[in-house]
């Protein structure tokens, strides 16, 4: 069963899709064959926009636990022997201080089911029976709805798709690269630093099987949020 024809999700679809399609127009002009990519830029920043009441949680819990590390450290130190334990007092410790170890998994979380969009989208020949006119849109000659792994599969990943897609890849790896020796926060044991260290690198890993569309996506999101995170820490401190 597709669950894209489920009537809630269909109908996002198609108001995605019409919204992105009205936007293109409105570029076009001024923008030409850029105009679809440029479309998912502005949608993106206009997501991240309101997004940032997340970003300031993921700022202020990077922080709390940054102060909260030679505590957490002597947590681990007097509990290593007992993982049930250890993880008990590590939450207790965030309770009493207020603090979540999963806000900086916030952002993230929310904007997966738009990268789900923006994917459903671009895949489909047809969205609520009308023909589907995003996927004429190209970013240096390569559809927007082309994934690097489809097109190697299918062999029909010329020059452009390696160049574009690929370039794209290293570039969302490279921002993640920095965001992470940027915002280094010392790992303990029983919160999930490894895990958010990791998924820097695991969105690089996604723009592979995703269409360029949706990698345009992750890009302009993750480039957002080494700048808000670079903001943010010089408000907080």
């Amino acid at each position: 069963m597709d669950i894209t024809t489920l009537p809630v999700i269909s109908t996002l679809l198609d108001l995605t899709a019409r919204g992105l399609i009205g936007l293109t127009s409105l570029l076009t002009p001024w923008t030409g064959a850029f105009a679809g990519a440029l479309a998912i830029v502005l949608v993106t920043l206009v997501v991240r926009a309101a997004l940032i009441p997340a970003g300031i949680a993921q700022a202020k819990a990077d922080q709390a636990r940054m102060r909260l590390a030679p505590r957490l450290r002597e947590i681990q130190t007097r509990y290593r022997g007992d993982r049930e334990r250890l993880q008990r007092e590590t939450m207790q410790l965030y309770r009493s201080e207020n603090v979540s170890p999963f806000a900086s998994c916030l952002p993230i979380l929310i904007q997966a089911p738009i990268v789900g969009l923006l994917y459903s989208v671009f895949i489909h020949a047809s969205i609520a029976g009308h023909a589907n006119e995003l996927l004429s849109q190209t970013l240096l000659g390569v559809p927007l709805g082309t994934s690097l792994l489809h097109a190697v599969s299918t062999g029909t990943a010329g020059i452009a798709t390696w160049l574009v897609i690929g370039c794209l890849v290293l570039a969302i790896a490279a921002v993640g690269e920095i965001t992470r020796r940027a915002f280094r926060v010392e790992p303990v044991d029983g919160i999930p630093v490894g895990v958010l260290g990791a998924l820097q690198f695991a969105t690089a890993v996604v723009a592979v099987f995703v269409p360029l569309a949706a990698g345009v996506y992750l890009l302009t999101t993750v480039t957002w949020t080494l700048g808000q995170r670079v903001v943010l820490r010089r408000v907080f401190g």
